[in-house]
């Protein structure tokens, strides 16, 4: 018996939450999202490199330049709170009530301090609505 599924589950991919979450809650399987900043795509401006960036081709497949909007609006939001873009996409993640927890890549202090602080951050209905409109369904990518 499964207790619980690690998921890609972020705010530029999130297809599996639209059937698999529901299966998920009624079965009484925890979710652990990987990716939840979507390789940093969500922490740092649609044109900025990285080298993982440059290097890695699975984020070639994995976001789609349509996802720059996304991205804008989790930097509209961190702006206008005050606080890291990575803590508004954690938050959102955290919105989920089936989310037990994720798994955040921490390669900087910095990095575990936002994680952190995105346990506290509670998004507003505009908010959440605000980061969610650009999204549209995708393929599912494995």
């Amino acid at each position: 018996m499964f207790v619980s599924m690690q998921s890609q589950y972020n705010l530029l991919y999130r297809e599996e939450g639209r059937e698999m979450f529901p299966l998920y809650a009624d079965q009484g399987v925890g979710l652990i999202p990987w990716s939840p900043l979507a390789r940093r795509r969500l922490t740092r401006d649609w044109d900025a490199t990285s080298p993982r960036g440059r290097t890695d081709e699975r984020s070639r497949t994995l976001y789609r330049d349509t996802d720059r909007e996304i991205v804008e609006q989790v930097t509209a939001v961190a702006d206008a709170r005050g606080v890291s873009r990575a803590q508004v996409a954690l938050a959102w993640v955290y919105t989920n009530p089936q989310v037990d927890s994720a798994i955040v890549g921490v390669t900087k202090a910095s990095h575990l301090s936002e994680a952190l602080a995105a346990l506290d951050l509670e998004l507003t209905d505009t908010e959440v609505a605000q980061l969610v409109r650009a999204y549209y369904p995708r393929e599912f990518t494995a």
